[in-house]
């Protein structure tokens, strides 16, 4: 007997899933049938989405809100809707974009073929969007650089106290980390600051 399974991901476990849920459900989705994965799209590891695979049938069909929540890019939604349609053999409808719909039969304008170019189109489409953004991004930013403009946290400035306390850490009267904590700064800062003070006075050539 053919099942309809829906799958709803959300990148990170704080995101709230009720907006997928809501839209699976309206299709007919049962409840039972819907797999959740709240986990970051970064390594792409989507426990459930692979139980959901497992269970998939020749003939079944597979409910998505949008095309996104198979993969997070041209190559991996490209692969997905391959071993969805071609080795399971299922169905799967994109509510989102009703062209992406493959339970038509072939003679249909809106069956596997077409969905299937149209899906080319859009992985497509949206590839090369996000490169445009990064190339934009990165031009902003090196226009910006070219202006003067600072990238980074400001650099935080030493305080008169921390001379005192370097010449004490080099004397082994302090440690760094108690000297640090009386500046209510990292280990690491008190360390760096200490070695850009001692080669500022070497360049001098004078010391302490």
């Amino acid at each position: 007997m053919k099942k309809m399974y829906g799958y709803a991901r959300v990148s990170a476990k704080d995101q709230c899933e009720a907006r997928q849920f809501h839209a699976l459900q309206e299709f007919g989705v049962p409840e039972h049938t819907i797999y959740l994965d709240k986990c970051s799209g970064k390594d792409f590891q989507r426990p459930q989405y692979l139980r959901l695979l497992q269970n998939l049938q020749p003939g079944d069909v597979l409910v998505v809100k949008s095309i996104d929540r198979l993969g997070r890019n041209y190559a991996e939604i490209q692969e997905q809707w391959r071993i969805i349609t071609k080795v399971k053999k299922a169905d799967i409808v994109v509510l989102d974009m009703p062209l992406l719909d493959t339970r038509q039969k072939s003679s249909d304008l809106t069956g596997t073929f077409i969905a299937d170019l149209v899906l080319q189109i859009l992985c497509y489409v949206a590839h090369v969007e996000r490169e445009n953004i990064k190339q934009r991004q990165a031009e902003g930013i090196a226009a910006a650089k070219a202006r003067g403009v600072k990238f980074g946290r400001k650099k935080m400035p030493i305080p008169d106290d921390f001379y005192a306390l370097w010449e004490k850490y080099q004397k082994k009267q302090i440690t760094a980390r108690s000297a640090a904590k009386e500046l209510n700064i990292a280990h690491s800062t008190f360390l760096k600051w200490g070695k850009s003070t001692d080669d500022y006075h070497n360049i001098l050539g004078f010391s302490m």
